[in-house]
């Protein structure tokens, strides 16, 4: 005969007894296997079945009677209906996360769906170096924003201001304990109280190469949320804000957030839902920037929550760091990940952490004796740690001698003399 409605699963059971022997004193016996119900099995006591729940109660693997069963050898038993745990072998390919219980979020290393997203504990971030524990340039030491407008301070962090000599950046700024779970982050200290015009910013901001986001599909109709995350704390309180924007920076999703409490950890968390329109790169050049408040002027804040096809950078109404001498602004585990929830920080290898930095900037020393007639490119090729995101820039400091570079591409460069011992230390840029 046909079954009615759905098929049912396939499943297995092993039938079974136990006997125990009564001895006219003992009312609980051990069972071999845990059962749910007392209607899971059937209990019968010289040869006389008994009635569930009136002459016995079960939980777990004991069985209780009302009265003892009187002596016997092997006089009573119990014999399995069903059991608790049933094992099922599911056909290759029929499993899927739906059929997983929404609680079972730790399966072996990795605890989400997919990799690269949810719990995940690999590929995740999309941030290089959240957690701020790089600093090849400076090495802890504080940076001023005395020059240029385009100032790497720690590994992958840029710093974009419009007035010089309006606040100095480092790693671990100053004698405050970092949120648990980290030892590093990146410290702002403002050094006047400066006014914003409407024209002008300052903010921290970390371009993220396109092949790090194209799985993202932004600019489609399959475009990705991610949620943006930090700790963060200020020595003022109120409402701070940040951006992200494609490479041309004219798609921006400004965000805003609330430091209540001064000079306390706060944790951040933002949903961003993925752009389904605009120009959003796939390959080795920018794919998405990240731009984190310091001071916003008004042409380039916005409304917050929201794709906008402007250039802004923040938040309308956001606080202005810069705008108070002496306030200090602190930041670490910023993470960007595919989901609509923030789940745990992904603390990375630092030997790892180190070479994806050293994928954008590298440094190390070279020496090369020049040729006798000072004009051959004697020297030796320096190989890079780690391959270049594209051709590197090179930049030699002396130590002695008139050390020089030649063809530098993304695996290596020439380091050459033009006459006797030269030496000296270089840097390798591929940044965004």
């Amino acid at each position: 005969m046909a079954y009615l409605g759905s098929t049912p699963e396939t499943q297995s059971f092993t039938s079974g007894t136990d006997y125990f022997n009564g001895d006219g004193i003992s009312v609980a016996f051990t069972l071999s296997r845990p059962v749910a119900s007392v209607n899971d099995i059937e209990v019968v006591i010289s040869n006389v079945v008994q009635q569930p729940s009136t002459a016995y109660t079960v939980s777990g693997t004991t069985i209780t009677f009302t009265s003892a069963p009187p002596a016997g050898t092997a006089n009573v038993y119990a014999r399995y209906l069903s059991t608790v745990t049933q094992t099922i072998t599911p056909s290759p390919g029929t499993v899927g996360t739906s059929q997983l219980s929404p609680s079972l979020t730790n399966i072996p290393f990795f605890g989400g769906s997919t990799l690269g997203a949810g719990n995940a504990t690999g590929m995740k971030n999309r941030i290089i170096n959240g957690g701020m524990v790089i600093d090849q340039r400076n090495a802890g030491a504080s940076v001023a924003t005395s020059s240029g407008n385009n100032l790497y301070s720690l590994d992958r962090w840029q710093t974009i201001y419009s007035q010089t000599s309006k606040f100095t950046i480092q790693q671990n700024a100053a004698s405050v304990t970092p949120p648990v779970g980290f030892v590093n982050y990146l410290g702002v200290t403002s050094t006047s109280a400066y006014s914003v015009s409407s024209a002008e910013s300052f903010v921290l901001r970390q371009p993220i190469e396109g092949n790090n986001v194209a799985d993202l599909g932004w600019g489609t109709s399959d475009a990705k949320t991610v949620t943006l995350s930090f700790r963060v704390r200020s020595s003022i309180t109120g409402t701070f804000g940040g951006s992200v924007t494609n490479a041309g920076e004219n798609r921006s999703f400004p965000f805003s957030y609330t430091i209540n409490s001064a000079n306390t950890w706060t944790s951040v968390s933002v949903v961003i839902p993925g752009d389904t329109t605009g120009t959003w790169a796939a390959t080795n050049t920018t794919g998405v920037k990240l731009f984190v408040g310091l001071g916003v002027g008004t042409t380039y804040s916005g409304p917050a929550g929201a794709w906008a096809g402007a250039t802004y950078y923040s938040a309308t109404g956001a606080t202005s760091v810069v705008g108070t001498s002496g306030a200090t602004f602190y930041i670490t585990g910023v993470q960007l990940e595919e989901g609509n929830a923030a789940t745990s920080f992904e603390h990375r290898m630092y030997g790892q952490e180190l070479a994806l930095c050293q994928r954008y900037y590298e440094k190390g020393k070279g020496d090369a004796r020049g040729a006798t007639n000072g004009s051959s490119q004697v020297g030796n090729e320096i190989n890079f740690r780690v391959t270049k995101r594209a051709s590197a820039t090179i930049a030699i400091t002396t130590i002695s001698g008139n050390p020089q570079s030649n063809a530098p591409s993304e695996n290596s460069f020439l380091f050459y003399g033009t006459t006797g011992e030269n030496s000296g230390t270089w840097t390798a840029s591929a940044e965004l």
